[in-house]
């Protein structure tokens, strides 16, 4: 095909190196047989010594079934395999972290938590992605108490880092407390519930999640699962009704569902200065030119658009500073030191920028070390 993308992606976007020489049988003996053995049986006795002396420590796996791709949907894991390339160029570009997608040709809840126990030796980490709710919980739950390394579940995490991190900004450009906000996030799949448990634990109290048939609240109709939870920590005032009636007052629109899931006239019933994140890509809950005319700062996750909650702002660093300190988790104290050290890079926030550039150089560093720092102050790293 002579379309520029297509051409971009021949051959894949991503190789394997090599870090040392392979200039001779010296060379060689060191880096295979026999010298390669004395190592092995290094790492026999003290398995630790896998991050100091193999790729381990600095690689992360990233594994998906193919059943939420993008916008995409189910689509399986083979037609899953460029964005999961994608992922590990980002990685390695903005991180210097090293990743592998790894694509499984199954959706067993049961299949990809025993297949990802399996292969865990090999890496520092584990990045799930593109796996559909509410399998997703479960599989992010299970692996997290079965392996000593950090697993992430970027749909959930790092929408929801980035997402509070630019919400910190746009409070301070519309000139309200973050604990007083009123918010409202529509949709209730994977970054929904992770923006709101971030919310939560950021001090935000006042916040509604809806799905399609409307507000969560407890006691509803059929709401049961990962939906009861949300009904049960959130909705103080017993809301009830559609999202345009959740948005009546509301000071922060936080849309994490799809396209066109919002009415534009909803947006005139909001607070004064309303801020309205309309993050369905590409093609956003509300269109973000009608949602201006109403907000005051309005943000996307499209990249030609002022605003863009972009995950890379976030999954390179935390994994980075993660490895760094070979952290056992990535726990909630590190999520919301990953948001602070975003946020802080943009000091004097404008409502056509509360969040850095995707590229901007100190965002994974300062991200990094966040992480890293909040992991030693939780007791969860290793060195």
């Amino acid at each position: 095909m002579d379309d520029p993308t297509f051409a971009l992606h021949r051959g894949g976007k991503i190789e394997t190196g090599i870090r040392v020489p392979l200039r001779d049988m010296t060379d060689l003996s060191r880096a295979y047989t026999p010298g390669v053995a004395d190592v092995c049986l290094a790492l026999r006795d003290d398995p630790a010594l896998a991050y100091e002396y193999t790729q381990r420590g600095g690689t992360v796996a990233i594994v998906t079934d193919g059943t939420a791709v993008l916008g995409l949907g189910d689509i399986g894991p083979v037609a899953a395999l460029p964005v999961m390339e994608g992922k590990a160029l980002l990685f390695k570009h903005f991180a210097g972290v090293n990743a592998v997608p790894i694509c499984l040709d199954t959706t067993g809840v049961d299949e990809i938590v025993e297949t990802v126990r399996r292969i865990a030796p090999a890496y520092g980490g584990v990045n799930l992605e593109d796996i559909s709710a509410p399998r997703c919980f479960e599989i992010e739950d299970r692996l997290r108490a079965l392996l000593d390394i950090p697993v992430f579940h970027d749909d959930q995490h790092g929408t929801a880092i980035v997402v509070l991190a630019a919400l910190r900004n746009a409070a301070r450009v519309v000139a309200k407390p973050m604990g007083d906000l009123r918010v409202v996030v529509c949709g209730a799949g994977a970054a929904g519930t992770a923006v709101t448990r971030i919310l939560l634990d950021a001090g935000v109290a006042g916040v509604v999640v809806t799905d399609r048939t409307g507000v969560l609240y407890a006691g509803r109709a059929g709401v049961e699962g990962h939906k009861a939870r949300l009904a049960a920590a959130t909705n103080p005032r017993g809301l009830t009704g559609s999202v345009a009636e959740a948005l009546r007052g509301a000071d922060v629109l936080v849309g994490v569902s799809g396209p066109a899931s919002v009415p534009a006239e909803a947006l005139a019933a909001m607070a004064a200065d309303p801020i309205v994140f309309a993050l369905a890509n590409p093609v956003p809950e509300v269109d973000p030119e009608v949602a201006a005319r109403t907000a005051r700062v309005v943000a996307t996750g499209r990249s030609d658009l002022p605003n863009q909650i972009n995950n890379v702002l976030a999954f390179p660093g935390v994994f980075r500073g993660a490895l760094d300190v070979r952290a056992s988790t990535v726990n909630e104290a590190m999520k919301l030191a990953a948001a602070d050290a975003i946020a802080s890079l943009v000091p004097e926030p404008t409502a056509e920028r509360v969040i850095p550039s995707v590229f901007d150089p100190a965002v994974a560093p300062a991200v990094a070390a966040a992480v890293a720092e909040a992991a030693r102050a939780t007791g969860v790293a290793r060195r």
